[in-house]
C-alpha cells in the first residue's frame, strides 16, 4: 500500500501556482538511510549549500529505518530549495543495495548520484561528478579514495581500513576486466547516467551497489575523481560481521553469474565430495560391510555434502524456485544416475570405439560431469518468473520545498 505525504509547496498541492513548481533536476541524489535521523538535517543543509547554485537537483531518500528518520526528512525538506522524496520500505529487500535500486527507479534526472546519509560523502563534489562525466562522455564516475588527491581518513580505526583494503583487493582480483579503471570498487559515492542502468539485471545484496553495477551492468566508459572520506557526523557505522558475510555471498553470486564459472565451481565442489565419500567407505568396510553396498551408501554421503555446498555457494538465489524436498530428491537422482550411466558409457567407448580403459574412463567422467551440471541447472534450479517485487508493502512519502 502506498501513502503519499504532501508538504506545503509540494507538487500536487492545489494551492501552489504552477510557475512556482521547480523544473526537473539535472541530477537526482539517491540517499539510502537506516536510522540516520541525527544526520539527515545536516546532509540536506550541506546539499543546499553546495549543489543547487551549480546544478538543478532533486533528492530521493530510500529509507529502511525503524526510527523517526522519515519524519525528520519530511520536516527538514521544508527548508530545501529542491524536491525531496522519501521512499520508506517496510521490507528492505536486498539491503542497502536494494534501496539504491529503488531510488534509481524513482529518479527523474539524466544523472543519478548515490551517496551515504551519514555525511561522510561531501555533497560539494556532486556537481564535479556530473561535470566530469559530461566532459569525459562517461557513463559512470566514481568518487575514489585511492587515487591522487583522495583519502580514506574518515574510516574509523585500523581494523576498518584493513577490511576495506582487503575487500578492494579481493574484488579487483576476482573481476580484473570488469573493474578495470575503477580503483575504489567499494566506494558508495558515484554518479551514473540513468541510460546506462539495466535495473532488471541487478540483483543487489548488501551495501556494495557499485560493485553490482560495474559487474552486471558495466557502463560504456568509466572515470574517477578523488574525494576525501569524511568523519561520520553522528551515529554509528552500519558495517557489521553480518554485512561482511552478505558481501562475501554477493561476491560468490557475481563470480558464478555466467555458466562457465558455475561449471568450474560445480566441479570444484564435486571434488571436495570425495572426502566424505572415502571417509564413509572406510568406516563402513571397517565395520564389516561388503565393499559393493558400502560403495553405494558412501556415495550418498558425498552426494549430501555436494548438495549442501551447492545450495549455499552456487545456487543460493535460485532455491526459491522449488521446495527443498523437491530439490533434494532431484539432485540425489541425478547424482546417482551418474554412476549408472558411467559404466555402460565406458563399455561403449571401449567396445565400440576401441578406446583404452583409462582414456575411456576419463572421457566418461567428463561427459557425465557436463550432463550432471546441465541437469542440475535445468531440472533442480530452473529459474521461474516470480510475481514477487522489490519494495513490497512499502510506503512512499513525497515532500518538496
Amino acid at each position: 500500500m502506498t501513502h503519499e505525504y504532501t508538504a506545503p509547496g509540494e507538487l500536487g498541492d492545489p494551492s501552489v501556482d504552477a510557475a512556482e513548481v521547480p523544473e526537473p533536476g539535472a541530477v537526482t541524489i539517491v540517499v539510502p538511510t537506516y536510522n540516520e535521523s541525527a544526520n539527515v538535517r545536516q546532509l540536506l543543509h550541506q546539499i543546499t549549500e553546495s549543489v543547487p547554485s551549480r546544478l538543478p537537483c532533486e533528492v530521493v531518500f530510500v529509507d529502511d529505518s525503524s526510527d523517526d528518520t522519515p519524519q525528520v526528512i519530511k520536516e527538514a525538506a521544508q527548508d530545501c530549495p529542491f524536491p525531496v522524496t522519501v521512499i520508506h520500505r517496510d521490507e528492505p529487500v536486498g539491503g542497502l543495495g536494494g534501496a539504491v535500486v529503488e531510488g534509481m527507479k524513482a529518479a527523474g534526472s539524466d544523472w543519478i548520484v548515490v551517496m551515504d546519509g551519514d555525511c561522510q560523502h561531501p555533497p560539494s563534489l556532486v556537481p564535479d561528478l556530473v561535470a566530469t562525466g559530461e566532459r569525459a562522455n562517461a557513463g559512470l564516475v566514481v568518487a575514489s579514495r585511492y587515487i591522487k588527491g583522495g583519502s580514506r581518513a574518515g574510516l574509523a580505526g585500523s581494523y576498518r581500513v584493513a577490511v576495506s583494503r582487503g575487500a578492494t583487493w579481493l574484488t579487483k582480483s576476482l573481476f580484473p576486466r570488469r573493474l578495470h579503471g575503477i580503483s575504489d570498487p567499494m566506494s558508495g559515492f558515484f554518479a551514473i547516467r540513468r541510460s546506462d542502468i539495466t535495473a532488471e539485471a541487478l540483483k543487489p545484496l548488501g551495501y556494495k551497489i557499485l560493485l553490482e553495477l560495474a559487474v552486471r551492468s558495466r557502463p560504456r566508459a568509466v572515470t574517477e575523481v578523488p574525494f576525501l572520506f569524511q568523519d561520520r557526523f553522528a551515529g554509528e557505522s552500519k558495517s557489521t560481521a553480518a554485512e561482511g558475510r552478505r558481501f562475501l555471498r554477493h561476491l560468490a553470486g557475481l563470480r558464478t553469474a555466467d555458466p562457465l564459472s558455475r561449471m568450474v565451481v560445480f566441479g570444484l565442489i564435486g571434488l571436495t565430495g570425495f572426502v566424505p565419500n572415502l571417509a564413509a567407505l572406510w568406516a563402513l568396510t571397517q565395520a564389516g560391510l561388503h565393499y559393493l553396498p558400502a560403495e553405494i551408501v558412501a556415495n550418498q554421503f558425498g552426494v549430501a555434502w555436494n548438495f549442501l555446498l551447492i545450495e549455499k555457494l552456487l545456487f543460493r538465489d535460485r532455491r526459491i524456485h522449488r521446495h527443498w524436498a523437491d530439490r533434494t530428491a532431484r539432485f540425489a537422482l541425478l547424482a546417482n544416475a551418474d554412476l549408472v550411466l558411467r559404466i555402460p558409457l565406458i563399455a561403449l567407448l571401449v567396445g565400440q570405439f576401441g578406446l583404452a580403459v583409462l582414456p575411456a574412463t576419463a572421457m566418461a567422467l567428463v561427459i557425465t560431469f557436463v550432463l550432471r551440471f546441465v541437469g542440475t541447472e535445468a531440472l533442480v534450479y530452473l529459474p521461474r518468473r516470480s510475481g514477487k517485487g522489490t519494495g513490497r508493502g512499502s510506503r512512499t512519502a513525497r515532500s518538496s520545498a
